[in-house]
Order: structure tokens, then sequence, then C-alpha cells
């Protein structure tokens, strides 16, 4: 955790930089060093000429990411330019630490464009992207609980920041109440922290601010950290003991007194959901959590249970958004995400493994202690209770989810395939991730006997197409928005479903590029043979290519979706950032 950001001199840095050039399109990107400093000279056919002073390394777990200040030359002793004057789009300042567009890929010790790990659409080439202080300083380091109150204390129309509290993004019933009891106080507090970043200095009596702006200083408090916090003002660089414990003074001061998880203030307190003023352990940790693992990448407008990124957001469709997900469901007031997760530590691969065989089930049975028994499971889940399917989180976890490293990983929202609005607004049918070659009609049909539901047959024939005997999987390939294609696709490839094939290479030319990476994997599986494809390329290479791979692919042919899916990404724009 402490090295989800780095400084490069200290740092261990697993790309090369030895000259090594990456190619996008027809764009260039060359890594190098020199006395040790790292650089990212870029070369564009639309940004122009670009040479980045590598300042920050970025995560490590499954990639590393690289923030710069552009330089004119490759010498450590050169200075920062004026990107406003070298081309660079958008209004950055001299000195800005920029996100540079190349990252490194741990597993396969490959290249590839930064913002394809999310849900962005087609990009024209190589260009630094946001300022870092404003896009990655507050999940990627330590700074006050504090700061990340300010827009729940705000209220409706408060300004977004990274590192606010989830409440934000949840449903009503499920978010904490922060009650004000000194607005005085919490207000000259606000001042004085927004002053500290902004380098005013302290905050006077005569410059404190009338208790009845608290919205307006609120407001311009928040406009203050996005703009103006840097590293000079985190407690630390990384992920420290305080980013999750919260401040640490008095136990600096008396080893005694143990700091916790739950918020402290003489101006303010906090009740749990529903206005209980009892807060578990569990809904502590896992708020912690959620401060980071709550978001939703990259503008895509369409989330889990068919709900919308703007309005009644459902569950998140790729990995960083579990605690939050978890907050969603049934278990979060009495399961931490300790539980099952190492905080200070990659998780063990063994342990990880067997929490998701009916031996990891001990977890659940803690408290749903009506299914300790074999016979009991087997009448709950109507599956072998010793095989893959007697596994809890194979039904109430499925994994459908966009991970960093490439592959499925579980949703953390715990619910049941047969709840309503799953089967009814979600495709695929979640039982089809593992019954790869059933069909809607089938798996509907089991729910229904064996559970009980009824399911309406015209919502599924607005999602599958009015013929509900098609196989589910490929049905949701040709149809479903751009992360539902992608859990079915990773299905398709890994069970061999090959009535699939022609689907799923279509989609190697989906709008989205990261669903573009799981179509030609999957690709690879079901025609056994490696399908040369490079990505990094223009689409017209990329149809060729596929076409020479899968003989009677529809060159550039768009997919069958339906009308909510056949919308094109949100436009690029050259002033944004591709991450949130």
């Amino acid at each position: 955790m402490h090295e989800m950001t780095r400084l490069p001199g200290d740092a261990v840095i697993r790309a090369p930089f030895a000259g090594e050039t990456f190619r996008f399109k027809d764009d260039a990107a060359v890594l190098e060093q020199k006395d040790g400093v790292r650089f990212m000279r870029l070369s564009s056919k639309h940004f122009g000429d670009h040479i980045y002073r590598v300042t920050k390394l970025i995560g490590g777990r499954y990639r590393e990411d690289y923030a710069g200040v552009e330089v004119a030359a490759v010498d450590p002793r050169a200075a920062a330019i004026d990107p406003r004057t070298s081309g660079q789009p958008g209004s950055k300042e001299v000195g800005d630490e920029l996100l540079l567009p190349v990252s490194y890929l741990l597993q396969t010790q490959s290249y590839r464009l930064k913002g394809y790990s999310v849900m962005v659409g087609d990009r024209p080439g190589l260009r630094a992207g946001g300022v870092w202080n404003q896009t990655c300083v507050f999940c990627h380091n330590t700074y006050p609980y504090f700061d990340g109150t300010w827009g729940a204390l705000h209220g409706p129309g408060a300004p977004t920041f990274q590192g606010e509290v989830v409440d934000r993004l949840l449903p009503s019933e499920r978010r904490w109440t922060f009650k004000v009891t000194d607005e005085q106080a919490l207000v000259q507090a606000v001042a004085a922290e927004a002053s500290f970043v902004a380098g005013q200095g302290p905050v006077d009596d005569a410059r404190v601010p009338d208790a009845d702006d608290r919205q307006a200083v609120l407001a311009a408090g928040i406009q203050t950290l996005r703009r103006s916090l840097t590293a000079e003002h985190l407690v630390e660089i990384g992920i420290g003991c305080e980013s999750c414990h919260g401040g640490s003074r008095e136990h600096v001061q008396k080893p005694s007194v143990l700091p916790d998880f739950a918020p402290h203030s003489t101006f303010m307190n906090v009740r749990g959901v529903a206005g209980a003023q009892q807060v578990s352990r569990a809904e502590l940790i896992n708020r912690t959590c959620a401060r980071c693992h709550q978001v939703l990448f990259s503008r895509y407008p369409f989330t889990w249970e068919g709900g919308r990124r703007t309005s009644g957001p459902g569950g998140s469709h790729i990995t960083s958004g579990e605690a939050r997900d978890f907050l969603l469901g049934g278990c979060a007031r009495q399961m931490a995400c300790t539980t099952c997760h190492d905080p200070h530590a990659a998780d063990q691969p063994e342990r990880m493994a067997r929490l998701q065989t009916p031996a990891g089930n001990v977890v659940c049975t803690t408290c749903h202690s009506q299914y300790q028994t074999s016979e009991a499971l087997r009448g709950h889940a109507h599956h072998d209770p010793g095989g893959a399917g007697g596994s809890c989180v194979a039904c109430h976890m499925p994994r459908k989810n966009m991970g960093l490293g490439t592959a499925l990983t579980r949703y953390h929202r715990i619910g049941s395939p047969t709840d309503q609005v799953r089967v009814e607004k979600d495709r695929p049918l979640e039982c089809a991730l593992c019954h790869a070659d059933k069909t809607v009609s089938q798996l509907v049909g089991d729910m229904e006997r064996w559970w009980g539901r009824r399911y309406s047959r015209t919502a599924l024939a607005q999602l599958y197409g009015d013929d509900l005997n098609r196989n589910v999987l490929v049905a949701t390939v040709e149809r479903g928005k751009a992360h539902e294609q992608s859990a079915a696709i990773v299905a398709v490839g890994e069970h061999h479903v090959t009535q699939g094939t022609m689907a799923v290479a279509r989609q190697v030319l989906n709008p989205y590029p990261l669903v573009r990476t799981y179509a030609l994997r999957a690709l690879r599986s079901l025609t056994g043979r490696d399908c040369p494809v490079d990505l990094s390329g223009s689409d017209a290479e990329i149809a060729g290519a596929l076409g020479r791979c899968v003989p009677g692919t529809s060159p550039m042919a768009p997919p069958v979706n339906d009308g909510a899916a056949r919308r094109a990404p949100r436009p690029w724009s050259a002033h944004e950032s591709d991450e949130d």
C-alpha cells in the first residue's frame, strides 16, 4: 500500500527505461534514462513532440504508471518548460506533473496506453494527461480524513473530488449522517485547512468566515484542494498508517492510546446507516476502504443493475469500486473487507483460492448457520455442495468485473443471481457465467422452478432479443452494453463456446479499447492459435489482421447492440484526464 506512490530516486522501477520504443497508431514513445534519471520522449502526429522527466511512480501491483514534468531535453539538468507554449493541450502551469500516457504491465512485461485500463473511447495518439495533484493525489497518498468529509458536509451540489467519503454514491438509506454540532468551529477548521493548502498561512480572527457561509466555504475549500494540494502538503507520499487509522498524534504522544477507524471531532459527529448512533467495527473498516475503493471510472455511463453513473448508480463494472459495491450488499454491517483481504500486504493466492471453494463457506456460515450442513446447502443452492457450485461466492459474488490484470474479478455487491433487478436489467444471466451452454429460457426456467421466482419475458426479450432459446452468452456479446459484453466474452473463451467465435471476433473492434483486449484473448482461446493483432495499431490495421486470423469476419463490422449500448463512447477531449 505504501508503494502506491513512489519517488523514482528511491523506488524499484520494473520498466526497463533502456531506450525501448512503444508505438501507438502513428505515434511513438521512447523510454530512456540518463545518469539514473528516467525520461519519456513522445512523438505524436496530433500532439507534437514532448520530453518528460519522470517524477512519480504510481501503483506497482499490476502495472506502473508515471507522472512527469515537461523539460527541454533528455538531461537531468534541463529546466521545466511552459506546456502552454510547447503545444501541450489544456491549461497547464510550468512544473506541473502530468500523467504520462504509457503504462508498463507487470504480468506481460509490456507497455500499453495508460487510459485503456478503463472504459474510455478510442484515443487519436499519445499525449500527457491530467495534472497529478488534481487527479491522483487523494487515493494514492496520505492526507487528513477531515478533508474527505467536505462534500458530505456541504450536501447536494458540492463539487466532486477523489478521496471524499463514499456517501454521495450510495442510496440515501445506506448513507452515514454527518451532524455538525459547532458551525463556527467547522467553518474555521475548513478555512484553516484551505489556507494552509493554498499557502496563505494561518487564518487570524479577522479572516474567519461567518458560519452562515458554511456551504460557500466548503465549496471554495474543495476547489482549493483540487487545485492546490501538492506533494508538499501530504502527511507522507504513498499510503501510510494514517490513511486508514486516522490522525495518530495522540498515539505518538501516548502509545497506549490506539488509533481507530472512527472519525472524532469536537464540532461534528457521525451517525451510521438509518441514523444509528452505534456503528459496528465492520462498518468503520468498510467505510475506510471505500474512501478509495469507491470509484466509477472514466465517465462510462452504465453500471450493474441497469443503473447509470449519474443517477441511481448500481454497482461498478470495474476494479477499484469493490468497497462501495460491498456497502450496497447485505453483509456490510457485520462483515469487514478485512475478513477476506489483508490490508497491509498482497493477499496470499492460496488463501484467496480457498475462499472460492466450498471450504471457504465458513466465512458465510458464521452468520448464515442454517447452511452449515451439506444437506441444507444442497437444498439452498441446487448444486453439489462439494463441487464448484457449492461455493457461496460462486453465486453470490460472480466473476463479472473487469480487473486491472485484464482478467475478471468478483463482483462485491453480495446478492443473488435470482434477484429481479439482476435478471431483468443485467446481461448475462449470472448463472451463465458457469453454465455457458444454456439458453435464456433454460436458465430462467430453472430459477423459477427451484426458487419460486417469476420473471418478465418482455423484459428478457428487450435484453436478449425475441428468441429466448438463444445461448445467453452469445446473445450478450452481440447485444450487450460494453461491460456486459466483457463478462460474456471471457466466459465464452474460458468455456470454449465455439458458436460465439464470430461474435467475439467482431468485438476486437469494440468502440471501447479495453473490451478489445478481452475479446482478443478469448478469440485466441476459441481458435486455438495466436491471432497476431496489434491493438495499438489503427482500426484499419486491426481489421486487416483480424480478417486474416478469422476468415469471414466483416472488417470494421459494428457490434449488434441494443439502442442503449449502440451509442458511441463520450467524445474524447484534449482537456481532460483519461481517468476520473
